[in-house]
């Protein structure tokens, strides 16, 4: 994410300008849905905290830093109110095998592929993994946060985030020890 372009929209906004909200939305939406999903693994649940989230940011803007990523922000928010859901639903260590993946996604080439069933099986274990592993993994390799953004986004020391990142991979790695090429 470009933080120069979001912090151009965000002074659109604040100056008025409705539609510089609306293409932040754009901008964002899909990190955000996809971190909430692989945080909830529920596509409905995703969109639901996807959509709150905008609203929060909305009623919160002033309350955003310019001097931190934007990005970084909302993606905190994201994972908050994802793990706030959890919480709330009771479900938030849940070990099940599957995985409820959205109908559009299995149109995406990349499920076509014949690596379909690897990624399934990565899925599949990561989704077994505690909150922690799972949130510090997701943020790291699917939103391709940098340690710093990831320190900012759950408010820890950047070396406790690489810590953590380093017993994720390990523990990831124990239940993938099948997939390993000899």
């Amino acid at each position: 994410m470009d933080n120069e372009t979001d912090q151009a929209l965000l002074e659109r906004y604040r100056n008025g300008d409705r539609e510089a909200f609306s293409d932040l939305v754009v901008r964002c939406q899909r990190p955000i849905y996809n971190a909430a999903f692989w945080l909830l693994r529920r596509a409905e649940d995703a969109s639901d905290v996807t959509q709150t989230v905008f609203l929060r940011v909305a009623e919160r803007l002033d309350e955003y830093d310019p001097k931190y990523k934007f990005f970084s922000w909302i993606y905190r928010i994201a994972v908050n109110e994802s793990l706030n859901l959890l919480r709330h639903n009771g479900r938030e260590e849940a070990l099940d095998d599957e995985i409820d993946i959205p109908d559009g996604e299995r149109a995406n080439p990349e499920w076509q592929v014949g690596e379909a069933q690897v990624s399934r099986r990565i899925q599949s274990a990561l989704m077994t993994m505690s909150m922690n592993d799972r949130t510090v993994l997701t943020l790291r390799h699917f939103s391709e946060c940098s340690y710093q953004e990831i320190a900012q986004i759950l408010d820890l020391d950047e070396k406790t985030v690489k810590s953590r990142l380093f017993e994720a991979r390990h523990r990831l790695s124990v239940l993938l020890k099948d997939l390993r090429r000899n």
